[in-house]
């Protein structure tokens, strides 16, 4: 699976009920922290809740390593 850094807009399989599915993360780890990009809510999930409902990155965080 693909590595998650802060910062990373990622784009979810299911849309929030304010309509949007891009999602920005805001913590990594065991569980991670995302905040909805349209109406800014914040949502915790576990880990592989999180890899499971990320359907692709749309972009990089700054913290993610240059290729």
């Amino acid at each position: 699976m693909a590595q998650f850094y802060v910062g990373d807009i990622v784009k979810m399989r299911k849309k929030h009920p304010c309509g949007s599915d891009e999602w920005e993360v805001m913590r990594t780890g065991m569980d991670f922290r995302i905040k909805c990009r349209k109406c800014s809510r914040q949502v915790w999930l576990d880990r592989p809740s999180f890899e499971k409902a990320v359907r692709k990155i749309i972009t990089r965080g700054p913290e993610a390593p240059e290729k």
